[in-house]
């Protein structure tokens, strides 16, 4: 069954001056305060469309790999993930860089990397993003 979820931002005045607010409408966990500088200098207490990208694209992969690695039979005691979006003024979103670090009782590194790669390549955020280079750092913890 397909699913939809609703996120919404106000905003208000020009995009350098301006500022606005995303709510995370489905799940009404918070809402979030949005400026230009936060996208393209420093975030100072604000968030952008780059954190929320990363925040669901950690997520997703994170999902993605503990399945893939649950599937073959080696399911993992932790999944910690990171994603660091890229973002050039003028250009878009150049890149992604996930890092991962799991512990994954009984799974050899060469199994582990190509679950991590699989994750990488299928998790529908990354599916979603097609025509990103996204990178990848996985370690598998001891």
């Amino acid at each position: 069954m397909a699913t939809t979820r609703k996120s919404t931002t106000h905003w208000e005045g020009s995009l350098m001056e301006g500022s606005g607010t995303v709510s995370l409408d489905s799940s009404g966990v918070g809402t979030f305060d949005v400026t230009w500088p936060s996208r393209a200098e420093q975030a100072n207490g604000r968030t952008s469309p780059e954190e929320l990208l990363g925040a669901a694209h950690s997520t997703c992969f994170s999902m993605a790999l503990s399945h893939g690695l649950s599937q073959a039979g080696t399911p993992p005691e932790t999944v910690d993930t990171s994603a660091e979006v890229t973002f050039q003024p003028g250009t878009g979103i150049t890149g992604v860089h996930l890092t991962v670090q799991a512990r994954v009782p009984g799974i050899s590194e060469e199994d582990f990397q190509r679950a991590a790669e699989n994750a990488k390549a299928n998790c529908p955020v990354s599916q979603a993003l097609t025509g990103t280079k996204i990178t990848l750092s996985a370690e598998l913890a001891g």
